[in-house]
């Protein structure tokens, strides 16, 4: 008994962390900046503590189950850049992408606290990290997608227009998004939590991603509620129109009803309605 038990402790530990998620049906989680963070905000120093919005950058994986397509999402739940929505704008999709065979890559990254680049760098991490893990979790480099909800919708927007090079995202998925800091039209939450108080106009124009779109701009997918009142209609409007005139593929659904912050809620009645086009669009390319 105790050789057999040496064995399945020797092979328990050999297992990589594909092996174990497989077996156990659980998802990988992974913390950024093994090193430390290359952007420091004022947190510096203390304890993380999701108490106070104080947030350990990682990621949780969930990979698919049979069938696999080799595509996978980095998802960036909102909350106005003062804390993170990650259940039902982050974890609760698993099933849903599972289902297609694509990973799901849930961000938590860090809140701005007095570094606007913090949020950007978290998320270029995690890109990093994703691609450096690929053939282990059976998901194709080329193929791996950014999505974001409300002010993560900004910054899942905000990587899909100020990329770096080797980073590309290979499409944006963009639910009721911040997309602008001009004043007239932004959440004026996320604004001031980004960028503060009275930021500078360069600032401005910076993290108004619709001033940044260009011709290698990633294909978009966009759904929001008509009745939002806390992020304008128009913060979309704006990014369909910048893509439309660069002739990037773009998908933009208004849903009647629904406010604001959805996400996965049961509550929404276009629940089915935006995940069938959402998956209709997916199996598009």
């Amino acid at each position: 008994m105790k050789f057999k038990s040496l064995i399945f402790i020797v092979l328990a530990a050999s297992m990589t962390c594909t092996d174990i998620y497989a077996e156990n049906n659980r998802p990988i989680d992974i913390a950024l900046w093994e090193n430390g963070p290359l952007e420091k905000n004022d947190d510096e120093g203390k304890a993380y503590d999701e108490n106070v919005r104080i947030y350990r950058p990682s990621i949780k994986v969930f990979l698919p189950e049979g069938k696999n397509t080799g595509r996978a999402v980095i998802m960036c739940p909102g909350g106005g850049y003062a804390l993170l929505a990650y259940d039902h704008e982050g974890y609760a999709y698993a099933d849903y992408f599972k289902h297609q065979g694509i990973a799901l890559i849930v961000l938590k990254y860090r809140m701005p606290h007095g570094n606007h680049k913090v949020p950007m760098s978290d998320v270029c991490e995690a890109m990093r990290v994703v691609k450096s893990h690929a053939a282990e979790w059976k998901i194709n480099p080329d193929d791996i997608g950014i999505m974001g909800f409300s002010a993560g919708g900004h910054l899942a927007s905000t990587f899909a227009t100020h990329y770096p090079a080797e980073l590309r995202p290979a499409f944006q998925i963009l639910v009721y998004p911040v997309i602008s800091m001009d004043e007239t039209i932004t959440h004026s939450g996320s604004r001031e939590n980004l960028i503060g108080k009275n930021p500078s106009q360069a600032l401005i124009d910076y993290y108004s991603n619709e001033k940044h779109v260009n011709a290698e701009s990633p294909r978009a997918f966009i759904a929001l509620s008509d009745d939002d009142r806390a992020v304008p209609v128009e913060n979309s409007l704006r990014y369909y129109k910048a893509l439309h005139r660069y002739q990037i593929p773009v998908s933009l659904h208004i849903y009647p009803t629904g406010g604001h912050g959805w996400g996965y809620n049961e509550s929404f009645r276009f629940k089915k309605a935006v995940h069938d086009e959402l998956s209709d669009w997916l199996r598009s390319f």
